[in-house]
């Protein structure tokens, strides 16, 4: 999974109403291909984006800010199953916090060969290296 072309996802936790569909019409683009998303999933936008990326065939990284979860959330048992899913977590803290939310993002970014970032400040852009 890491070797396939990876999309990083950043999307902050408020953005425009006009830019939701452009962001779910990307993210049902990118589940009908082979891509990776890469992505800590945590902003009500990113969950709506895994949530498309679970019902098509590509692959998805998820990027913690916390420590690993006790638990798999159920909804990602068959993606992990089906080795269309890795969970990382980049720290040890028992909760996400602003500053493991930014290393987290960090690491999406480094991992990523492209990234798409929302934000809102309606600037939707693709940042490639």
């Amino acid at each position: 999974m890491l070797n396939c072309r990876k999309w990083g996802f950043i999307a902050s936790r408020t953005i425009p109403s006009d830019e939701v569909i452009r962001c779910y019409d990307w993210a049902s683009g990118r589940a009908a291909t082979d891509d990776c998303v890469v992505s800590g999933f945590s902003s009500r936008m990113e969950r709506d984006v895994l949530h498309f990326l679970l019902q098509g065939k590509g692959k998805v990284i998820i990027v913690l800010a916390r420590r690993m979860y006790k638990l798999i959330p159920e909804e990602w048992q068959q993606p992990l199953s089906e080795g269309r899913m890795l969970i990382i977590s980049t720290t040890t803290a028992t909760r996400q916090s602003r500053q493991t939310a930014l290393a987290r993002n960090r690491y999406v970014e480094e991992l990523s060969d492209t990234m798409y970032i929302i934000s809102k400040n309606k600037q939707i852009k693709n940042i490639e290296p």
